[in-house]
């Protein structure tokens, strides 16, 4: 399962060397997701990766995989504590919840 956000989701890279990369988070999941970032961050680099939803803050440890293209690059979760998967699955519960009703909605719209 995963969310897949259309609205801005800000996300900051803290890297060991204690730089801060700025980005947008695209697509999350329990093991990791995708970034839009100004610039690559290197392959198999470890980050604190911090982002606001809706269920609160989420704070994770986090190892970048190889870039997609200059701006996206997907990561996966190497440490989460319990309430920050707990805050994750309920944003991806919710995604999922409202991506069901638009298709609900979309659905009644046609049958007219």
């Amino acid at each position: 399962m995963r969310a897949h956000f259309t609205e801005r989701t800000p996300a900051v890279l803290r890297l060991n060397d204690g730089r801060h990369v700025p980005g947008k988070l695209k697509v999350v999941s329990l093991t990791g997701g995708l970034l839009s970032v100004g610039h690559p961050v290197d392959t198999g680099c470890k980050a604190k990766l911090m982002f606001l939803t809706g269920a609160g803050m989420v704070l994770g440890s986090a190892e970048m995989l190889s870039p997609l293209s200059w701006g996206l690059q997907p990561f996966r979760f190497v440490a989460l504590t319990c309430d920050d998967q707990d805050r994750l699955k309920t944003v991806i519960q919710r995604s999922i919840d409202q991506n069901r009703t638009d298709h609900v909605q979309i659905e009644r719209s046609r049958a007219w």
